[in-house]
Protein backbone atom coordinates (compact mmCIF):
# COMPACT_ATOMS: atom_id res chain seq x y z
CA UNK A 1 0.00 0.00 0.00
CA UNK A 2 2.30 2.67 0.78
CA UNK A 3 5.72 0.30 -1.44
CA UNK A 4 6.09 4.10 -3.20
CA UNK A 5 6.90 5.49 0.72
CA UNK A 6 10.79 5.04 0.32
CA UNK A 7 11.07 6.55 -3.31
CA UNK A 8 9.40 9.61 -1.93
CA UNK A 9 11.53 9.59 1.17
CA UNK A 10 14.42 9.23 -1.32
CA UNK A 11 13.27 12.13 -3.43
CA UNK A 12 12.72 14.40 -0.45
CA UNK A 13 16.72 13.61 1.07
CA UNK A 14 17.88 14.25 -2.53
CA UNK A 15 16.50 17.71 -2.55
CA UNK A 16 17.84 18.16 0.93
CA UNK A 17 21.17 17.02 0.01
CA UNK A 18 21.09 19.46 -2.90
CA UNK A 19 20.29 22.39 -0.26
CA UNK A 20 23.06 21.13 1.64
CA UNK A 21 25.42 21.37 -1.11
CA UNK A 22 24.35 24.72 -2.17
CA UNK A 23 25.18 25.62 1.19
CA UNK A 24 27.99 24.53 1.95
CA UNK A 25 29.28 26.25 -1.17
CA UNK A 26 28.03 29.39 0.44
CA UNK A 27 29.22 28.95 3.24
CA UNK A 28 33.39 28.51 1.46
CA UNK A 29 32.65 32.44 0.12
CA UNK A 30 31.37 33.49 3.91
CA UNK A 31 33.30 31.88 7.44
CA UNK A 32 30.24 31.74 9.49
CA UNK A 33 29.76 29.47 12.82
CA UNK A 34 26.31 30.20 11.80
CA UNK A 35 26.47 28.89 8.21
CA UNK A 36 28.48 25.80 9.64
CA UNK A 37 25.70 25.00 12.20
CA UNK A 38 22.84 25.22 9.75
CA UNK A 39 25.14 23.05 7.43
CA UNK A 40 25.70 20.03 10.10
CA UNK A 41 22.04 20.19 10.61
CA UNK A 42 20.71 20.53 7.13
CA UNK A 43 23.57 17.04 7.21
CA UNK A 44 21.76 15.61 9.95
CA UNK A 45 18.49 16.21 8.47
CA UNK A 46 19.37 14.56 5.04
CA UNK A 47 20.86 11.24 7.24
CA UNK A 48 17.61 10.92 8.80
CA UNK A 49 15.19 11.45 5.96
CA UNK A 50 17.98 8.46 4.02
CA UNK A 51 17.76 6.29 7.27
CA UNK A 52 14.13 6.33 7.08
CA UNK A 53 14.00 5.46 3.65
CA UNK A 54 15.89 2.53 3.51
CA UNK A 55 14.63 1.26 6.73
CA UNK A 56 11.13 1.43 4.64
CA UNK A 57 12.16 0.29 1.45
CA UNK A 58 14.19 -2.97 3.67
CA UNK A 59 10.70 -3.69 4.99
CA UNK A 60 8.61 -3.37 1.70
CA UNK A 61 11.64 -5.67 0.23
CA UNK A 62 11.47 -8.67 2.65
CA UNK A 63 7.35 -7.92 1.93
CA UNK A 64 7.40 -7.88 -1.12
CA UNK A 65 5.30 -10.63 -1.71
CA UNK A 66 2.59 -9.73 0.38
CA UNK A 67 2.45 -6.43 -1.59
CA UNK A 68 1.77 -7.64 -5.33
CA UNK A 69 -0.61 -10.13 -4.24
CA UNK A 70 -3.85 -8.17 -4.75
CA UNK A 71 -2.90 -8.10 -8.17
CA UNK A 72 -5.10 -11.18 -8.76
CA UNK A 73 -8.47 -8.71 -7.50
CA UNK A 74 -7.48 -6.75 -9.96
CA UNK A 75 -7.20 -9.12 -13.03
CA UNK A 76 -10.75 -10.79 -11.78
CA UNK A 77 -12.59 -7.27 -12.35
CA UNK A 78 -11.55 -6.52 -15.59
CA UNK A 79 -13.44 -5.80 -17.87
CA UNK A 80 -12.05 -5.01 -21.16
CA UNK A 81 -13.44 -1.38 -21.25
CA UNK A 82 -10.76 1.92 -22.20
CA UNK A 83 -12.70 3.50 -19.54
CA UNK A 84 -12.87 1.21 -16.82
CA UNK A 85 -9.68 1.97 -14.61
CA UNK A 86 -8.94 -1.56 -13.66
CA UNK A 87 -9.09 -2.92 -17.14
CA UNK A 88 -6.79 -0.27 -18.17
CA UNK A 89 -4.43 -0.89 -15.09
CA UNK A 90 -4.51 -4.31 -16.15
CA UNK A 91 -3.57 -3.33 -20.19
CA UNK A 92 -1.25 -1.07 -19.36
CA UNK A 93 0.64 -3.55 -17.15
CA UNK A 94 0.93 -6.30 -19.57
CA UNK A 95 2.52 -4.29 -21.90
CA UNK A 96 4.65 -2.32 -19.98
CA UNK A 97 5.96 -5.43 -17.94
CA UNK A 98 5.87 -7.85 -20.83
CA UNK A 99 3.70 -10.43 -19.28
CA UNK A 100 0.38 -11.95 -19.32
CA UNK A 101 -2.11 -13.05 -16.40
CA UNK A 102 -1.18 -13.12 -12.55
CA UNK A 103 1.16 -16.45 -13.15
CA UNK A 104 1.11 -17.02 -16.56
CA UNK A 105 -1.99 -16.57 -19.57
CA UNK A 106 -4.06 -19.54 -17.92
CA UNK A 107 -5.57 -17.39 -15.34
CA UNK A 108 -7.74 -15.53 -17.61
CA UNK A 109 -9.66 -18.88 -18.43
CA UNK A 110 -10.84 -18.74 -14.76
CA UNK A 111 -11.89 -14.50 -15.15
CA UNK A 112 -15.54 -13.63 -15.92
CA UNK A 113 -14.73 -11.46 -18.14
CA UNK A 114 -13.45 -14.32 -20.46
CA UNK A 115 -16.33 -16.66 -19.83
CA UNK A 116 -18.78 -13.97 -21.12
CA UNK A 117 -16.58 -13.10 -24.26
CA UNK A 118 -17.03 -16.43 -25.11
CA UNK A 119 -13.79 -18.21 -23.56
CA UNK A 120 -12.12 -17.73 -26.98
CA UNK A 121 -9.08 -15.19 -26.48
CA UNK A 122 -7.32 -13.50 -23.58
CA UNK A 123 -6.85 -9.60 -24.05
CA UNK A 124 -4.60 -8.13 -26.77
CA UNK A 125 -2.55 -6.54 -24.07
CA UNK A 126 -1.21 -10.30 -23.94
CA UNK A 127 0.15 -10.55 -27.56
CA UNK A 128 4.25 -10.72 -27.69
CA UNK A 129 4.63 -7.96 -30.20
CA UNK A 130 7.43 -9.66 -32.38
CA UNK A 131 4.61 -12.24 -33.53
CA UNK A 132 2.13 -9.85 -35.97
CA UNK A 133 -0.18 -12.58 -36.40
CA UNK A 134 -0.96 -12.72 -32.69
CA UNK A 135 -5.29 -12.51 -32.14
CA UNK A 136 -4.83 -13.59 -28.63
CA UNK A 137 -6.25 -16.91 -28.58
CA UNK A 138 -5.54 -19.30 -26.27
CA UNK A 139 -4.98 -21.79 -28.80
CA UNK A 140 -1.75 -20.33 -29.90
CA UNK A 141 -0.46 -19.75 -26.24
CA UNK A 142 3.26 -19.55 -27.58
CA UNK A 143 2.13 -16.23 -29.28
CA UNK A 144 1.57 -14.53 -26.01
CA UNK A 145 3.73 -13.77 -23.35
CA UNK A 146 5.41 -16.17 -21.30
CA UNK A 147 5.53 -14.97 -17.85
CA UNK A 148 2.84 -13.95 -15.22
CA UNK A 149 2.79 -10.06 -14.07
CA UNK A 150 2.54 -11.09 -10.23
CA UNK A 151 6.54 -12.41 -10.79
CA UNK A 152 7.64 -8.90 -12.82
CA UNK A 153 6.18 -6.87 -10.82
CA UNK A 154 7.93 -8.40 -7.92
CA UNK A 155 10.74 -8.11 -9.74
CA UNK A 156 10.15 -4.74 -10.77
CA UNK A 157 9.76 -3.50 -6.87
CA UNK A 158 13.14 -5.93 -5.95
CA UNK A 159 15.03 -3.32 -8.49
CA UNK A 160 13.38 0.11 -7.44
CA UNK A 161 13.79 -1.13 -3.48
CA UNK A 162 17.31 -2.41 -3.90
CA UNK A 163 19.25 0.80 -4.60
CA UNK A 164 17.61 2.24 -1.82
CA UNK A 165 18.55 -0.02 0.60
CA UNK A 166 22.13 -0.41 -0.49
CA UNK A 167 23.15 2.69 -2.16
CA UNK A 168 22.48 5.42 0.55
CA UNK A 169 25.41 3.27 2.77
CA UNK A 170 27.75 4.98 0.57
CA UNK A 171 26.30 8.33 1.00
CA UNK A 172 26.22 7.97 5.23
CA UNK A 173 29.86 7.12 4.53
CA UNK A 174 30.46 10.18 2.82
CA UNK A 175 28.23 12.16 5.39
CA UNK A 176 30.32 10.70 8.46
CA UNK A 177 33.33 11.75 6.84
CA UNK A 178 32.21 15.34 6.40
CA UNK A 179 30.56 15.81 9.61
CA UNK A 180 34.16 14.99 11.05
CA UNK A 181 35.97 17.33 9.01
CA UNK A 182 33.23 20.03 9.79
CA UNK A 183 33.97 19.03 13.05
CA UNK A 184 37.45 19.56 13.20
CA UNK A 185 36.95 22.87 11.34
CA UNK A 186 34.82 23.80 13.99
CA UNK A 187 36.85 23.04 17.06
CA UNK A 188 40.31 24.74 15.28
CA UNK A 189 37.91 28.29 15.08
CA UNK A 190 38.99 30.84 17.08
CA UNK A 191 36.60 31.85 19.63
CA UNK A 192 36.17 36.02 19.18
CA UNK A 193 36.53 37.36 22.63
CA UNK A 194 34.41 40.01 23.50
CA UNK A 195 36.01 43.15 25.43
CA UNK A 196 34.19 46.11 27.22
CA UNK A 197 34.54 49.52 25.48
CA UNK A 198 36.31 52.14 27.72
CA UNK A 199 35.31 55.81 27.97
CA UNK A 200 38.02 58.53 27.51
Amino acid sequence: MYITLPAVLAICSGAFLFVTGCLGSWMHLKDSSCHQGLFVYFLVMVFCLQGTASLFAYIHYKQVDLEVAPISEVFQKYTGSSQDINSRTVDMAQEKLLCCGVHNYTDWLKTSWFIQTGGLSVPHSCCDPIFSSCNATVNQPWLLYKEGCQVKLKMALQVMLHPIIWGFQLVYLTEAAVLLVMRRLMNEQPFKTHQALHKY
